[in-house]
């Protein structure tokens, strides 16, 4: 009895540090409530006579859970638009709350939603909680130099990011749509008016044995190569980039990289190889405005 006692006071102690690292997580007042009380059963469960330090523990298994919740996350939001938006804070603890709001603006959680999830957590765990890149290691199952790096390129592209992404996402589906639908109905000079008129397109080896050329320069002959066709394409969210996904029968075929500059497409890249589609982070979209395309 004692020694539930304790076991909850200490995890009462802890309640709003965990709430804070499962937010800033997460994005999501929801879910890390959901993952504080994963945590809070998991505690119950297990035997802890040995754990030197039990708010590092807590810190430990919040991390794991928010892990699996956002890998879960990325296999379920096949409809969405943009990253999922975070939630705005609003709970039953009104003070708390305004601190959590304060701590975590809304424009960095829609940044750090286009990392992946290894990545996020990396980042959140060692720049806003000053955790070692040897604990973090254990949680990724990777080790600390590996860790580090995730910590690195995520820190990068969070400082590389528009501060307004979801806007910046926005212009950049209302291109590829432009593209799409000059494609798929054969309007060459609407092809014309998205490309860049220095357009690189390129194909790695899987892509070229299915048929497409190493590389083409030039809109116009960019645009006579995707002339009538992209019938199967559909957009997605590549690494965080608006791009082109095919797939066959259920599998994933083809990724087509899109680079941006103002209003025009400049680069393309056919990607086919299976380690290389293995390794991006994917998110197909369905519908814009409400309406399924």
């Amino acid at each position: 009895m004692n020694e539930k006692k304790f076991l909850t006071e200490q995890f009462e102690a802890n309640r709003t540090h965990l709430r804070r690292v499962a937010y800033r997580m997460l994005g999501s007042m929801t879910e890390a409530d959901d993952a504080v009380q994963e945590v809070w059963l998991r505690l119950n469960r297990a035997n802890t006579d040995d754990v030197g330090n039990l708010g590092g523990w807590l810190t430990t298994v919040i991390s794991r859970v928010c892990l699996d919740m956002l890998r879960s996350r990325k296999s379920r939001r096949e409809d969405q638009l943009t990253p999922q938006t975070p939630e705005p804070v609003a709970g039953g603890d009104p003070e708390h709350d305004i601190v959590m709001a304060d701590s975590v603006g809304a424009a960095l959680l829609v940044v750090l939603e286009r990392l992946a999830p290894a990545e996020r957590l990396a980042f959140v765990l060692h720049d806003m909680f000053a955790i070692s890149f040897d604990e973090i290691a254990l949680i990724v199952d990777r080790t600390p130099e590996a860790a580090r790096q995730l910590a690195s390129r995520a820190r990068r592209r969070v400082q590389g990011t528009d501060t307004i992404p979801a806007r910046s996402l926005a212009h950049q589906r209302e291109i590829v749509n432009a593209f799409l639908a000059a494609s798929r109905g054969g309007d060459f000079n609407a092809l014309l008016a998205v490309l860049d008129p220095d357009v690189v397109f390129r194909a790695d080896k899987a892509a070229v044995q299915l048929g497409a050329m190493a590389e083409i320069r030039g809109a116009e002959a960019v645009a006579n190569t995707f002339k009538g066709r992209a019938q199967g394409a559909v957009p997605a969210l590549v690494d965080g980039v608006l791009g082109l996904v095919v797939k066959v029968q259920g599998k994933l075929h083809v990724v087509l990289n899109l680079t941006f500059a103002g209003d025009r497409i400049t680069a393309i890249e056919a990607v086919a190889e299976s380690s290389r589609l293995n390794a991006l982070d994917l998110v197909v979209l369905r519908k814009e405005s409400g309406r399924k395309e």
